[in-house]
């Protein structure tokens, strides 16, 4: 049997180098953010400098901040054990 190796009839596309390495980190600053952003506005509502509006707001924003976190963790670590259970 005789194997001859394929050649694509396009040169290969180049991509441009991105620097991921930091970006999970920067994902959780800014879920960490918006939690200290929303107790900030808690706080500024207890001493009475702040309104009732904003620290709502700002609760729910950091809800769904946390929301969003969670369940792209749970999809990640589903696609992981997915991939980990695979039989080669």
């Amino acid at each position: 049997m005789r194997v001859e190796l394929l050649v694509p009839d396009a040169p290969p596309v180049r991509r441009a180098a991105i620097d991921e390495s930091g970006a999970f980190a920067q994902a959780l600053d800014t879920v960490g953010a918006a939690l200290v952003g929303a107790d900030r506005a808690e706080d500024a509502f207890a001493v009475g400098s702040g309104t009732l509006q904003a620290a709502v707001y700002e609760r729910a924003r950091a809800d769904v901040a946390l929301s969003v976190a969670t369940a792209t963790a749970q999809r990640a670590a589903q696609a992981l054990q997915s991939i980990f259970n695979m039989q080669v």
